[in-house]
């Protein structure tokens, strides 16, 4: 079937449709909706059999819903409305919500229903619900749809008819009214859900040290205490606030826009703060094994079990600045150092790595020096996964990499992947030849041709695709808690086995006569060589590329490669 995706961004739940409709063998095309006279005229280019749209947040023109059946994908159960779906979802402590597929019509989220799929709402913040439970069941109602579609005898129900059991109602913007924290009686679990609920976009405004920031993420703490709304401790670049019965943590903010003043982003909290950070605040660090144990933030934990040893990260949004590597780095020479035998990587649920931290590097004195401070600290991370020959190296991918996130997963012995992931291998986008040691790592999993490929046409992989290929070794159905049972036991088994010493002897093989054919300091220096240029040469679109995208200015018009 010829089907267009239509939508403001190609994010990552777009991203995972457009790689679950193509592993089905359907003709898919995107259009950014930049306008109403572009997308009719990427409409009436590509002519497809159905418009669908996975995010959306302007109305189809009508003479297109008119002429072409538009399937909306909304995040919320069925007679929901309104803009902020999983923010009131979270903000009122839903333990059940869902995903719906509507007909668009003239009234916003007004349609006849296609197909409804309902999920379990974690206790996380939504930007993470968004790629995981919420992706999870906007694929199940979209392939439900789309079957229902393709039969012909389907009948939408009218939005007018629905159950009287419906949970859903119009609801409004969930502004920044609703949002607001009362540090003097919101607890700590009320405090939580408006952190989480706001936590990617728009964050929750507060005033800080004489400043107005947004807040970004939030996280329970079990021990510290203090006066309600002040800062009583820092921990790796985030921020410890005091509640009236408990604490939070919070990564990141994000200053308020200055009237007639440039976009403002999302920073780690002790930079976006500087100088106005009182100095009385202590730094409070928590090692990657005691963090497992408590009920506190961090971006690293560490536990064991048996001759196993699983090192968890969770990075904001996936990226890693070069301090994040330097501290990833070191915790994995910790584990390592460890009597295991088998070694696990990746986050519990959401992201594993998207790579360098753009938005650190954006408000960086010399954006180009701490680029390359970023990717050789990145690049330092994986040469040491690449040279660990005394331990079999997992990487378990329970949410999508991209670009040095993959290189990062590839650099391990395995990769395996919850069947939900999708990949992006390439750097092309944002103008950079890449590192990671990617010029070795792609060509011994693909053929040269395949990878020239993958770096070329810039789209994403899903995981099953990814396993077609190679890049992937196991691709595991369900949920994240059956990807982390299934995760264990595949692990004890692994390191248990009779064939974990040859296993071990064949690894240290290969990665010598590797190391004859052609050190690894030569795909290194090579790919840096490109990268310093990318960094440093005039004329090069990286440092345009990367503003535009930390900004979040809007594209010109839809990438070629997107068309179809």
């Amino acid at each position: 079937m010829r089907i267009l995706l239509v939508a403001n961004a190609f994010n990552s739940l777009t991203q995972r449709v457009h790689a679950e409709l193509r592993a089905r063998d359907h003709h898919v095309g995107v259009e950014l909706a930049l306008g109403d006279e572009l997308l009719r005229a990427g409409v009436a280019a590509f002519q497809p059999e159905l418009i669908l749209a996975p995010m959306l947040t302007t109305a189809i023109p009508e003479d297109i819903w008119s002429a072409h059946t538009v399937l909306i994908v909304h995040p919320g159960p069925i007679g929901d409305r309104g803009p902020s779906s999983l923010d009131w979802a979270i903000h009122d402590g839903e333990r059940e919500w869902a995903v719906t597929v509507l007909q668009a019509v003239a009234e916003f989220d007004a349609g006849p229903i296609w197909a409804s799929v309902p999920f379990t709402v974690a206790a996380c913040g939504k930007s993470e619900l968004y790629r995981t439970d919420v992706a999870d069941a906007a694929v199940r109602a979209v392939l439900l749809a789309l079957a229902r579609f393709a039969g012909g005898r389907f009948q939408p129900e009218p939005l007018g008819r629905v159950r009287s059991d419906a949970r859903g109602r119009l609801r409004p913007y969930h502004d920044q009214r609703y949002r607001r924290i009362d540090w003097a009686s919101d607890d700590t679990t009320v405090v939580l859900r408006k952190l989480r609920a706001a936590d990617s976009q728009p964050g929750v405004l507060d005033e800080l040290c004489g400043q107005e920031f947004y807040l970004h993420g939030g996280h329970h703490e079990d021990r510290l205490r203090g006066r309600p709304g002040t800062i009583i401790a820092t921990r790796a670049c985030a921020i410890c606030l005091a509640t009236v019965d408990g604490a939070v943590w919070v990564p990141q903010l994000r200053p308020r826009r200055e009237a007639g003043g440039p976009p403002t982003f999302k920073r780690p909290a002790t930079d976006a703060l500087g100088s106005g950070l009182p100095a009385s605040v202590r730094e409070v660090p928590v090692s990657p094994a005691a963090a497992t144990i408590r009920d506190t933030w961090s971006e690293l934990r560490y536990w064991e079990d048996s001759a196993v040893g699983y090192l968890e990260f969770s990075f904001p949004g996936g990226a890693m600045s070069a301090r994040q590597c330097r501290a990833l780095l070191s915790a994995y020479r910790q584990a390592c150092a460890r009597p295991i035998d088998v070694l696990v990587l990746g986050s519990p649920r959401d992201l594993f790595s998207n790579g360098i931290h753009l938005n650190v590097i954006e408000a960086a004195d010399d954006p180009a020096v701490e680029s390359w401070l970023n990717i050789t600290a990145m690049n330092d991370v994986v040469e040491a996964i690449l040279t660990t020959t005394d331990k079999v190296v997992i990487s378990a991918l329970a949410g999508n990499a991209a670009a040095g996130g993959v290189m990062l997963a590839l650099a391990a012995d395995e990769v395996w992947c919850r069947e939900s992931v999708v990949l992006n291998p390439h750097y092309r986008l944002m103008g950079l030849h890449g590192s990671e040691y990617w010029t070795y790592l792609l060509p011994r999993r693909v053929a040269a041709t395949e990878a020239d490929r993958l770096m070329r046409e810039a789209l994403p992989v899903g995981a099953g695709a990814a396993a077609a290929l190679g890049l992937v070794d196991r691709v595991v159905p369900g949920d994240a808690e059956t990807f982390s049972d299934s995760t264990r036991r595949e692990a004890a088994r692994l390191a248990g086995g009779a064939e974990l010493a040859q296993r071990l002897v064949a690894k240290k093989q290969r990665r010598a006569a590797d190391e004859m054919t052609k050190p690894l300091d030569a795909y290194r220096g090579a790919e840096l060589a490109r990268m310093h240029r990318n960094f440093f040469a005039p004329g090069e679109p990286y440092h345009a590329l990367r503003r535009d995208f930390v900004r979040k200015a809007p594209p010109a018009v839809t990438p070629p490669h997107l068309l179809g």
